[in-house]
């Protein structure tokens, strides 16, 4: 997996490329929690994302459960196939997707 960030004022993009599993949600977490404390908004591209597993979901629930008050989250560019799981497991009530 590899994870591009760039950030443009008080909003950071994470692209994320690749599978968010097991072996690399630590990775997206750490990438997560280097951005949070200068930024208000967090958006997580998934454009080029092949395949979420429950450990990446889990990254991004706790990213929203510890940030709720403080940070906007948005997830962008969903692939078919990423898109079913987040409607399976709910998570697509929980985000806001574009």
């Amino acid at each position: 997996m590899e994870i591009i960030k760039s950030l443009e004022g008080t909003e950071a993009t994470l692209k994320v490329i690749g599978r968010l599993d097991t072996l690399t949600s630590a990775d997206l977490e750490k990438a997560v929690t280097e951005v949070v404390p200068q930024i208000d908004s967090l958006i997580f591209d998934f454009e080029e994302l092949e395949y979420i597993s429950s450990a990446g979901f889990r990254v991004l629930l706790a990213t929203r459960n510890k940030n709720e008050e403080s940070l906007k989250i948005k997830i962008l560019h969903l692939t078919e196939e990423v898109a079913g799981l987040f409607e399976v497991t709910g998570f697509c009530d929980i985000f806001t997707i574009e």
